[in-house]
């Protein structure tokens, strides 16, 4: 290609600055009185701590639901404001409904032993199937990475054995993410790109050369308790629903015994497949799988309103600005107000919204649109966020960006001793975090990052940090979802301290002025990324 080719294909790579504008229409309406009401409203014993499932969550949900229709924002999805969402409460049928077999060629058939040798994952479908066995790694296809555990191995019909996590775990220069897990390592996805590739079954076995070799007759209880869990352990309907097939987790023994090997012969094979060039190994031994579950479903929402763009070619691209709306409930007669967490982010989203819905009475609008979103299910999982992902109302390619509002109305205070759930964060004070911002997500989008630091701060102390923390902090809220399908996303958040996850977490303890500051930032800088000509990339 002649020189003056390539530089104009990287001058067109070049993805425009997103610059600081002036104050967005509508900020100035964001007061800390009507965050302070909506946080008391939210976070009221009435609501007995919002818990997913639970008549507090559904009035919560009606809460945001009508303040958006009293807004004037679009309702976006196809039931109005609220997005629907199952979530599966499994239930394991009768012992004898459980039943797994091996039949090796010239031998009589083996049965394996229910809760020794295998049980029923959670996701796992009901019904039968019988085929032969293919070992096929991780089990795991990421063209991104290069890796492709499959290869060219057509396993329609066969019954495909994966090892558990991902490789290169403990390596810091995995490709997938470091030497944390990345989403690819989550069992129930192997078992829906195995079931996409036509698989009758899929076993899952631990990876032993990473893990040694489980105790397995104890991991059955805990997968399968025998008194219900409360809250109850849910499963995502629309992971469980792609799966459709038996799938069963197995012990080392019995995998080694499906692929003919030794046990340090299945250590061998397991390492093989951290190596490039690993092929999928089709055996002719056959396994005959049963699997009885019962399912229960519930329905959940998220509540979504959009604040329609005035682009005509941009508005069909959304910046989402959302927080989570579900908290832990109640133990006892105890309430788990939830009021930093996470009423405070609904309020912030409350608030923004309805200066959007302000601006727009007085004939400004952003060129792209705003998704205003209280996402349900966080505090089990990031369930509501990842059903949106999963069906998102417009392609994520067309989301520039998502702000994530979670625990933003108090001053981070990590306490000496303060135990596991400060794990990773350095003791502070809260004096010295009093006008001080917690910015995650930050290190997977330059740009993003670029635009949060040139937005109007109106006198807060953004920090980027924690990104690289083992405190984990940025895989644990909504953003997530988002940066683990390609979205540039930022989490905007006060840090933790000691009334996080407690019934101390009450509504007179935050600082409704600082908030109010944490949401004219949020506000101004999504209108800024709306109003850009460029968009942000994820690194």
């Amino acid at each position: 290609m002649p020189a003056v080719l390539l530089l104009l294909a990287a001058l067109a790579a070049v993805t425009p600055p997103i610059d600081a504008q002036g104050p967005a229409p509508g900020r100035a309406t964001i007061r800390a009185a009507d965050l302070r009401r909506d946080v008391a409203d939210l976070a009221s014993d009435a609501l007995r701590g919002r818990l997913t499932g639970t008549p507090g969550n559904r009035a919560a949900v009606e809460v945001v639901r009508s303040r958006f229709e009293r807004l004037g924002l679009t309702p976006p999805a196809d039931g109005g404001y609220l997005q629907p969402f199952d979530l599966i409460v499994p239930s394991l049928g009768p012992a004898d409904a459980n039943a797994l077999t091996v039949h090796a060629p010239g031998e009589s058939p083996a049965p394996a032993r229910l809760g020794r040798d295998f049980h029923p994952e959670r996701f796992s479908a009901s019904g039968t199937a019988r085929g032969a066995v293919t070992f096929a790694g991780f089990g795991i296809s990421a063209p991104a990475h290069g890796h492709d555990d499959y290869a060219a191995a057509d396993v329609t019909g066969r019954v495909v054995l994966v090892l558990a996590h991902e490789p290169d775990e403990y390596d810091a220069a995995s490709p997938f993410d470091g030497d944390l897990l990345s989403e690819h390592a989550r069992s129930v996805l192997k078992a829906r790109e195995a079931a996409r590739r036509g698989a009758a079954a899929v076993l899952v076995v631990t990876d032993v050369h990473n893990h040694g070799a489980e105790t397995f007759p104890g991991r059955m209880d805990g997968v399968w308790p025998n008194a219900p869990r409360r809250p109850p352990r849910y499963e995502l309907g629309a992971w469980v629903d792609a799966v459709g097939i038996p799938a069963a987790r197995v012990a080392p023994r019995l995998a080694a015994r499906l692929l003919g090997r030794s046990a340090r012969g299945f250590e061998g094979l397991a390492r093989r497949a951290e190596e490039q060039g690993f092929v999928p190994i089709a055996t002719e031994v056959e396994v005959e799988v049963a699997v009885s579950v019962t399912e229960r479903r519930i329905t959940q929402h998220n509540v979504v309103g959009l604040l329609a763009g005035s682009d005509p070619e941009l508005r069909d691209e959304w910046v989402i600005v959302g927080a989570h709306l579900d908290h832990e409930g109640t133990v006892g007669t105890r309430v788990y107000a939830g009021a930093d967490d996470n009423a405070s982010g609904v309020a912030g989203v409350l608030a923004a919204a309805a200066a959007g819905a302000h601006a727009a009475r007085r004939g400004d609008r952003p060129r792209r649109s705003i998704l205003f979103a209280a996402w349900n299910a966080e505090e089990r999982g990031l369930l509501g966020t990842w059903s949106y992902v999963e069906r998102p109302l417009v392609p994520l390619a067309d989301t520039v960006a998502m702000l994530n509002l979670d625990m933003i109305g108090r001053d981070e205070e990590v306490p000496a001793r303060g135990g596991r759930r400060f794990r990773g964060l350095p003791v502070q004070s809260a004096s010295a975090n009093r006008n001080a911002v917690n910015v995650l997500g930050y290190s997977f989008s330059r740009d993003l990052r670029d635009a949060a630091a040139a937005a109007d701060s109106v006198g807060l102390t953004i920090r980027f940090r924690y990104d690289d923390s083992s405190s984990n902090l940025v895989r644990r809220s909504d953003h997530w979802p988002f940066l683990a399908r390609g979205v540039p996303a930022l989490f905007i958040h006060t840090g933790l301290h000691p009334d996080y996850h407690t019934p101390g977490d009450r509504p007179d303890k935050l600082n409704y002025d600082k908030m109010a500051r944490i949401v004219r930032w949020t506000y101004q800088l999504a209108w800024e990324l709306a109003n850009a000509d460029g968009r942000p990339r994820l690194d």
